[in-house]
């Protein structure tokens, strides 16, 4: 879908994306759930705050942003008042919980249960993050050139939420960690530009 030049060309593909990847949710958790990945509890959204923000600090420091002007862009209002709140709610939102759960409620953990006899269990957690966080940035250089810096940021992503369901065995708080993340890139790019 990158070759064509058609405006309806990036929804698509990242609707086809997303269904793909829904798909492939769907049916591992019809195959078999692992017991209380989605169980909710109050402490997950206490990591995910915390881990989702201080991932943003990082990037912060990784990208160099004391030396940079602060974010901003004159189309964060339009984008959020105007027709393309779906881009906002995308990125923010839908995009986080459909990856988190295919690559940490899927992949994480059948990775993990895969390795944990052979391995042992810090083995194949380690085994199982690496593989997960790796196929996270794999599918964040399909659609442009990473840098080093966005490399390893997008790695530190996948590496914590990956740690927060090994040491949890809840979804919710890497869901709510990625959300932080991507939220507070938007919430800084309007403040950025409500300060210009």
């Amino acid at each position: 879908m990158a070759r064509v030049t058609a405006p309806w060309a990036p929804t698509v593909s990242l609707f086809a994306l997303w269904a793909g990847l829904l798909g492939a949710v769907v049916w591992a958790f019809v195959r078999a759930r692992p017991a209380g990945i989605l169980v909710f509890r109050p402490t997950d959204l206490v990591w995910g705050l915390g881990v989702g923000l201080g991932l943003r600090l990082v990037q912060g420091l990784l990208s160099d942003a004391n030396s940079a002007p602060f974010p901003s862009s004159a189309s964060f209002f339009g984008m959020l008042w105007v027709g393309n709140a779906g881009d906002v709610f995308a990125a923010g939102f839908a995009g986080p919980v459909i990856e988190e759960f295919f690559f940490r409620a899927v992949l994480l953990v059948a990775l993990y249960q895969l390795f944990r006899w052979s391995l042992g269990h810090v083995a194949a957690g380690v085994t199982a993050t690496l593989a997960s966080a790796g196929a996270f940035i794999c599918l964040h250089a399909a659609f442009g050139a990473l840098s080093l810096s966005d490399g390893l940021q997008l790695f530190l992503v996948g590496v914590a939420c990956s740690g927060l369901v090994i040491m949890t065995g809840r979804i919710w708080g890497a869901v709510l960690a990625h959300i932080v993340y991507n939220v507070s890139f938007v919430l800084l790019g309007v403040l950025g530009t409500a300060l210009a």
